[in-house]
């Protein structure tokens, strides 16, 4: 909620308010647990292919919602559902595409032909995920997050 009322009226104290307690709990949760697919994803393509922070998390985030949603059916749908929609990584796609933000790698500058690069360099670093990494269905994950296709 905090997000469209900040775009709506950006001086909202309330929504402010809001994206501060939302920055804070993230802040929690990466203390508090392992990183997964998600969080190491973005810090491959970050580190290795210079796209900035904050935008490739976001890029990022449905696909890899889309990715373990088989292996954490619970978890993803409480995603959907706080947002107001039935699928987590659709809701999370359209609340950054509504928002104004960027939804494809493509558009932060990655290279199509640096996909494979990525994935390999991705798959060499193992980390806990609830789904296992499989090299095939990561490459097309980052493929859709590259041209910025709208989670199924």
């Amino acid at each position: 909620r905090a997000l469209p009322a900040i775009r709506k009226a950006p001086h909202d104290a309330q929504g402010r308010s809001d994206a501060l307690y939302g920055a804070w709990l993230c802040g929690t949760v990466l203390a508090s647990v392992d990183m997964a697919l998600h969080h190491k994803l973005c810090h491959t393509l970050g580190g290795g292919f210079n796209l900035p922070h904050a935008e490739t998390h976001t890029i990022v985030l449905p696909h890899a919602l889309a990715y373990n949603a088989s292996a954490a059916p619970e978890a993803v749908a409480r995603v959907g559902r706080a947002l107001g929609g039935e699928s987590g990584p659709q809701a999370v796609y359209d609340l950054a595409k509504d928002n104004g933000a960027p939804v494809a790698l493509r558009d932060l500058g990655m290279s199509q032909a640096d996909l494979d690069r990525a994935c390999d360099i991705a798959m060499r670093n193992p980390y806990p995920n609830p789904r296992p990494l499989e090299r095939v269905a990561l490459r097309q994950l980052l493929q859709k997050a590259f041209e910025g296709v709208r989670p199924a």
